[in-house]
């Protein structure tokens, strides 16, 4: 594996792959590295002949009172299970090869209506920040595919939406969430919560199954799910941000038919757990 620091050196690379014909698949990361990152890496594994993944903590998409001064950093862990991986090409830029003026002073991406509901309303900005960044990478890499985690589903029905919107060349694939045996989702902040927290945080899914149970059986009294399922995890000792049943296509508010998504995210101790579930109908 190679590691480069420069969107000069990310594009030479791809660009010679190119001339061989090689498919190009792309996981843009934020580091700390873990299982369920593993799983992206593995697969744009099975979709592409090179890979390349990036590591760029992104202060565009962090709030005035968020974590970004002290989100987790494990450059050389992550460079050990990248290239454990098979990850052909590791892209660490500082963030002036990034925002050459600036984060502040960057343009700016936006996914009207999608960026302002959810996470959107309770993070102003994120999603801002986070389709800036994905654009920004799309653009220097120039993957043919890039793979972008089920469990950050409001992300990926952003950039789906941006990526369609922006008619770039580029195919989104889903990888499914990954979980531990007791069904709490892997992040990358779950390294906040002590072991009192840890062994209450399996609930997010446990109610978020609750509420699926529902809706498979044709319960349509989405108000009285959502909140069953909001004053669940309050019982249990969280604080709760929305839990929400949606539209999967686009997050809209329930219709008659097609698939929906349960969405949640709620504060335990120093972290903000996300987590959903996705339901199919006929």
């Amino acid at each position: 594996m190679e590691t480069v620091v420069t969107i000069a050196a990310v594009r030479a690379m791809v660009r010679g792959w190119r001339k061989h014909g090689h498919r190009v698949a792309f996981v843009p990361t934020m580091g700390n590295l873990h299982a369920g990152h593993v799983s992206l890496i593995e697969a744009a594994r099975r979709h592409g002949d090179r890979f390349v993944a990036s590591i760029f903590v992104n202060p565009m998409q962090f709030g005035p009172n968020e974590d970004f001064a002290h989100y987790p950093r494990t450059p050389t862990e992550d460079g050990r299970m990248l290239a454990a991986a098979g990850c052909d090409l590791m892209f660490m830029p500082e963030g002036a090869e990034i925002y050459a003026n600036g984060p502040e002073r960057a343009t700016r991406v936006e996914v009207p209506g999608l960026s302002r509901i959810l996470e959107g309303e309770v993070r102003p900005g994120h999603f801002e920040g986070v389709a800036t960044i994905v654009a920004k990478l799309l653009h220097i890499v120039e993957p043919d595919i890039a793979v972008f985690g089920e469990k950050d589903f409001q992300q990926l029905t952003v950039i789906r939406r941006m990526v369609a919107d922006l008619c770039m060349p580029v195919e989104i694939i889903a990888a499914p969430t990954v979980r531990d045996a007791d069904g709490f989702a892997k992040s990358s902040r779950n390294q906040y919560l002590n072991e009192a927290e840890r062994a209450l945080a399996p609930a997010i899914y446990s109610t978020l199954q609750a509420a699926a149970r529902r809706l498979a059986a044709g319960d349509t009294e989405y108000a009285s799910i959502e909140h069953a399922g909001f004053k669940a995890l309050e019982a249990v000792g969280f604080r709760v941000d929305y839990f929400s049943v949606r539209q999967a296509v686009d997050l809209n508010a329930p219709g008659p038919s097609g698939a929906l998504v349960v969405l949640t995210a709620a504060r335990l101790g120093k972290a903000r757990l996300i987590d959903n579930i996705r339901i199919e109908r006929a």
